[in-house]
């Protein structure tokens, strides 16, 4: 394969990436079909290959659509235990961000509803909502027609009913919304905590270290306020599960505000707030260390905020 050949590949490569993101909540799972389309790239006839960027989002779509439908990955989401994985800001894996529809469906909240929908439809709201691919568009990758496209999409639609994320988090946005729920949470006053969550508000988490056998959830604002003032008090059973005191940082993960549980500069947790309005409408909390390594990987690239807490 020449280098123009190869450099046109590369130059897709993140928003190829991005999709397989997108459809499969994983980054190691989209880093490995990327992968694979390239080498069905290198394989294929460019003289058959009339609009390259077409034909690789054909390729990569379903890819990562045989992946979700494989007996393995089915295992894998039903088993309880599966969320999707985290991305720090700017992670490229994250793709674009300057609609709402956009920062919507690459937030943990979506990605964990996206489970609800059958790969087809999943395939046609990331392509649309995300990407802005038009139903002949989407119809061709998919071989589907485009009638079949406008009634996956309102399905999807349907079955993805959160309030989108209208507004765009950044790096001081976050520091203020999780020094307030730090300070609410650490004060022992559960009354100051649950005024910071809508009346809906709900958790989940795979538990300290990541070690739950299923995924725990929190059904009910008490329940929750409840589950972070008990997991933001040190203990040493959780200290030495840690490994250490973690610092606590505020960062953006997914479009979204969160804590960063940081040791030696590696994370070993993070929680995630899901923002509705002025208020936290849910939390995600992730220790399992492989759902961690890429957040540590790019938390160790760049330069970091003052902890909120030096040593938990």
């Amino acid at each position: 394969m020449d280098s123009a050949t190869v450099e046109r590949f590369e130059a897709s490569r993140n928003r190829l990436a991005s999709i397989a993101y997108r459809l499969l909540g994983s980054a190691a799972d989209a880093e490995d079909t990327v992968q694979d389309a390239f080498l069905r790239w290198q394989a294929a006839d460019p003289a058959f290959i009339e609009v390259p960027e077409a034909w690789l989002t054909k390729i990569v779509t379903n890819l990562a659509l045989d992946r979700l439908r494989s007996a393995k990955a089915r295992h894998e989401r039903a088993v309880g235990t599966w969320m999707p994985e985290p991305l720090l800001d700017g992670d490229p894996l994250l793709g674009p961000a300057d609609t709402a529809e956009q920062r919507e469906s690459v937030t943990l909240a979506v990605l964990a509803l996206m489970e609800r929908l059958s790969p087809v439809e999943r395939a046609v709201y990331v392509l649309h909502e995300a990407f802005a691919y038009r139903h002949a568009e989407i119809a061709e990758i998919l071989d589907i027609t485009v009638a079949a496209s406008q009634q996956h999409l309102h399905r999807a639609r349907g079955r993805i009913t959160l309030a989108r994320n209208t507004t765009r988090i950044d790096q001081a946005g976050a520091r203020r919304i999780v020094e307030a729920f730090v300070d609410a949470a650490s004060s022992g006053r559960t009354d100051q905590l649950i005024a910071l969550l809508t009346d809906d508000a709900t958790g989940i988490s795979d538990g300290v270290g990541g070690t739950a056998t299923k995924l725990i959830l929190f059904p009910t604002p008490q329940r929750l306020a409840r589950a972070m003032q008990a997991g933001l008090t040190p203990t040493p059973a959780k200290r030495r599960l840690a490994g250490g005191s973690p610092s606590i940082h505020a960062v953006v993960v997914n479009g979204c505000p969160a804590m960063a549980f940081t040791l030696d500069d590696r994370i070993v947790g993070i929680a995630i707030l899901e923002v509705r309005g002025d208020k936290v409408a849910g939390l995600r909390s992730i220790a399992a260390p492989n759902r961690l390594l890429r957040l540590t990987e790019h938390w160790q690239r760049r330069e970091h905020d003052a902890p909120l807490i030096e040593s938990w």
